[in-house]
């Protein structure tokens, strides 16, 4: 009777595990997309990729990223969005919903590029257990002012870019990435930012830069003043008095941190890792020294420096084409398997 029983009971076990494996592919394509590693040096290890900023075009670089790491690399990588719950759309001007961050329970790593989200109670809940964790995190561009919590009396209202909070002055950026949005440094959509790799003071032998010796982007500098002194600044950024890559340097503004690393601590959590970087557009993506870093990046957080060498390739999987940034410049109409 108990061998019966017994019987019964690993038979349901495994009908539940097909069950919620069969749901969870379901949703593949419809409310996330995930990338299944290929063999590589990041066979087994989760990365979390989030998408959600109305101007950056974020949701185009997060899917390019997730399948560099998952074809060349072998990391299982899952993408999320901004969707608007009545279309099923990706809609990066939805500030409320990005679903699927449950994913963050297995992630050994997230990626993430968003701006000024309002997340209902329990999405927040999924990131605060993740950063409570102290696992790592790469926070690119507006990652510095990613969260606006209207209702003052939610225990995440802190995390506002502006809060005022003891201990939680510029929130989650400020605490934890190591600043929140101060200003445009450089002229909006008129100056771009050129990576100075000689002359200024830095930290030129981190492993993180292994082989990035050629970035310039076509978004502005941000205005740094709050960062840390303990962050440790890997790359500085000039303004260049145009938006192509041999514009001149404007030396009469001063240069800013544009990449760095941190430890963070969430309310006394585990201490944890940030490679926090002001770079980040869509279109940043197509120099190949920035995907260098994004990559160099998830093998130093996750404790794998030996894996980092100059010639790691970063070569995009399938056609990226990306949009120019720009507020309502996203593509309409678009669902998440789009993004594939």
């Amino acid at each position: 009777m108990k061998n019966t029983s017994t019987k019964k009971s690993t038979a349901l076990l495994i009908l539940l595990a097909v069950f919620s494996i069969s749901c969870v592919s379901a949703q593949n394509g419809k409310t996330f997309l995930q990338f299944e590693g290929k063999e590589g040096p990041g066979k087994g290890k989760n990365v979390v990729l989030i998408a959600g900023d109305d101007e950056y075009r974020s949701e185009e670089s997060m899917p390019m990223m997730a399948k560099i790491l998952s074809t060349h690399y072998g990391f299982n990588t899952t993408v999320l969005f901004p969707i608007e719950p009545e279309t099923g759309e990706v809609v990066p001007s939805f500030q409320n919903n990005i679903p699927g961050l449950k994913h963050l329970k297995k992630a050994d790593l997230v990626i993430m590029l968003i701006r000024f989200r309002d997340l209902p109670m329990d999405q927040m809940k999924y990131l605060e257990d993740y950063f409570k964790s102290g696992r790592p995190l790469i926070a690119l561009r507006t990652s510095t002012h990613p969260f606006s919590i209207k209702d003052k009396e939610s225990p995440y209202a802190k995390w506002t870019w502006s809060s005022k909070v003891p201990g939680w002055e510029g929130g989650f950026g400020q605490q934890i990435v190591g600043e929140t949005w101060v200003a445009h440094h450089g002229k909006h959509k008129f100056e771009g930012t050129r990576v100075l790799i000689d002359g200024v003071d830095r930290d030129s032998d981190h492993p993180i830069l292994r082989g990035v010796d050629d970035i310039w982007a076509p978004t502005d500098v941000y205005s740094i003043k709050n960062l840390p002194a303990t962050a440790n600044v890997l790359l500085f950024g000039q303004s260049t008095a145009g938006m192509t890559a041999d514009a001149p340097l404007m030396w009469d503004k001063s240069i800013m941190p544009i990449a760095w690393t941190k430890d963070y601590s969430l309310d006394g959590g585990k201490k944890g890792k940030v490679m926090g970087s002001t770079l980040g557009s869509s279109i940043d993506f197509e120099v190949e020294d920035m995907r260098r870093l994004i990559v160099n990046s998830t093998f130093w957080l996750l404790d794998m420096s030996e894996v980092i060498t100059a010639e790691l390739p970063v070569e995009i999987v399938g056609s990226y084409e990306p949009t120019m940034f720009g507020f309502d410049s996203f593509r309409k109409g678009m669902k998440v398997e789009d993004f594939k």
